[in-house]
């Protein structure tokens, strides 16, 4: 489970910002009506879900690219030698290039608190470090500055061994982890199959476990959604996938190897033996079998996943649908963004689950959480006020069509 994410100097987030699981303080008659929004874990109180709204460019894909990014550096970053570039931008306005971009992530694991974080510039590793909660007190495990290390005690294996094979362009954390160290293999695991970035694409071959799993779920999930599909099935394809020359100029492949592929039947109420290619269903109903392939597993193994305007294509009751699964999970959570104002409701968020994210007058991206609107109380409307500007994350069109006829005209 999350517990928080915080972001420094990442794309357009300037000053570091914070992404906070934990609940806020509130004893109302609606936080009580919400109470399955909430994950108790000893005595900590964790949201299941927060939602990231705001005008376009405002940087709510920015927050979510940027942990991505974090995420798979540690899965990845084992790999990378001495000509490795991070491939991310630090905030373009001003002298950021050269100053730290820092990360940090404070989640549970196996019943354990775990607090890690590094820092780098866009050549180079700076700091790194992870602290572990064993009996409720915060310990370390190891702390990286440069090239000196600090280890505690019988928690990794031969940590020195490690550190002498990770160079700047690694983690140590991914570095340990390929070297076998235990703890650094759990806590990879971790991030590899437990905090979800993202969907898989429908053709790639690993939405095949999450289907047969999950099937009868998904097909269950499709008929509380009001959908006419009685029958999904797949079949494996294989296909002949050029592999391109680097050295021919004109890009002509040398060989082609086979690759497999899954494809999705779908069979419908009304002629339930004729089948239908997935890829002839609507966008929406394409989006919705590839959110649930992804989040019925999430609910079930109590996971936690990251969806970037996760009702794209979607009627607002279906997202509301998804949200509803999240939370009637008992430790699943999901962190996403959205453009779909009616989303923005007291019935059925908690104010702290509400984030505001705008862009101010230098042009760096900041986050207001709605429970830190203290005169704004939950019997009042919040999509209402939100497009009223009350919390400014919200573009300012002033147009009519006349003027738009002017526009035209004059150009």
């Amino acid at each position: 489970m999350l517990i928080k994410i915080e972001l420094e100097n990442f794309f357009s987030i300037r000053d570091r910002i914070c992404i906070d699981f934990r609940a806020g303080n509130t004893k109302t008659a609606q936080s009580k009506k919400l109470a399955d929004n909430v994950i108790e874990w000893n005595g900590l109180k964790l949201l299941k879900s927060i939602g990231l709204f705001g005008a376009n460019a405002s940087g709510k894909s920015n927050i979510l690219k940027a942990i991505n990014f974090c995420c798979h550096l540690v899965l990845e970053s084992h790999q990378h030698n001495e000509n490795s570039v991070f491939n991310y931008a630090p905030f373009k306005f001003g002298d950021y290039k050269n100053k730290p971009s820092n990360f940090l992530i404070d989640f549970i694991c196996d019943d354990v608190e775990y607090e890690y974080s590094f820092s780098l510039l866009q050549s180079k590793i700076i700091s790194e470090s992870l602290f572990h909660y064993p009996n409720d007190r915060r310990a370390r495990v190891f702390e990286r500055e440069g090239s000196e290390y600090k280890f505690a005690e019988s928690v990794l294996a031969r940590p020195n061994d490690v550190a002498l094979n990770t160079s700047d362009k690694n983690l140590f954390l991914s570095r340990a982890s390929s070297m076998n160290r235990e703890l650094a293999q759990k806590l990879y695991r971790y991030f590899l199959s437990t905090f979800m970035l993202g969907l898989i694409p429908l053709h790639d071959m690993n939405v095949e476990s999450y289907f047969d799993t999950n099937k009868a779920l998904i097909l269950a999930a499709l008929q509380q959604c009001d959908s006419d599909i009685c029958d999904v099935a797949k079949k494996i394809e294989t296909i002949p996938v050029p592999i391109p020359n680097p050295g021919n100029p004109f890009g002509m492949p040398t060989r082609v190897v086979n690759q497999e592929m899954v494809r999705f039947l779908t069979y419908h109420k009304i002629a339930p033996d004729v089948p239908f290619d997935m890829d002839e269903e609507s966008g929406g109903t394409k989006r919705l079998f590839s959110i649930l392939l992804r989040m019925i597993d999430v609910v079930k193994n109590k996971k936690s996943v990251m969806l970037d305007e996760f009702d794209t294509s979607l009627h607002a009751s279906i997202s509301e649908f998804l949200l509803d699964l999240i939370h009637a999970s008992s430790q699943s959570q999901l962190l996403f963004s959205s453009h779909n104002l009616s989303l923005i409701d007291m019935s059925r968020f908690r104010k702290d689950q509400i984030v505001f994210v705008s862009k101010n007058e230098t042009g760096a991206t900041e986050v207001q959480s709605l429970y830190d609107y203290k005169d704004f109380r939950e019997n009042m409307d919040a999509e209402k006020a939100y497009r009223q500007g009350r919390f400014d994350a919200i573009p300012i069109v002033t147009s009519t069509v006349e003027s738009l006829k002017r526009m035209l005209a004059e150009g």
